[in-house]
């Protein structure tokens, strides 16, 4: 789905403006993101958690050429979902 098709069927569904909607989704990601700035996590019951991860530096390789090279270590942003969407969209075995 498209963003805009997100926002219709939220529109639609709730009877609410584009404009709201789009409002709402805004305010949530600055939420997010402003949570997990001041503590490192964000949990959006029923759909999962946005973490932030430290990565480790690490030796690599150029595919080009095969030279050994050093990669940084870094702060990465990761979102774990929650058990409930995992088993909805792949149940267990």
């Amino acid at each position: 789905m498209s963003q805009s098709e997100v926002i219709n069927h939220f529109a639609e569904k709730f009877d609410l403006k584009r404009s709201q909607v789009k409002e709402l989704f805004e305010e949530l990601s600055n939420l997010a993101s402003n949570e997990v700035k001041s503590n490192g996590e964000f949990v959006l019951p029923g759909f999962g958690k946005m973490v932030l991860s430290e990565r480790k530096a690490r030796e690599g390789r150029n595919p080009q050429t095969g030279e050994t090279i050093q990669i940084p270590a870094k702060t990465a942003l990761k979102f774990r979902l929650s058990k409930g969407i995992k088993d909805s969209v792949v149940p267990k075995k």
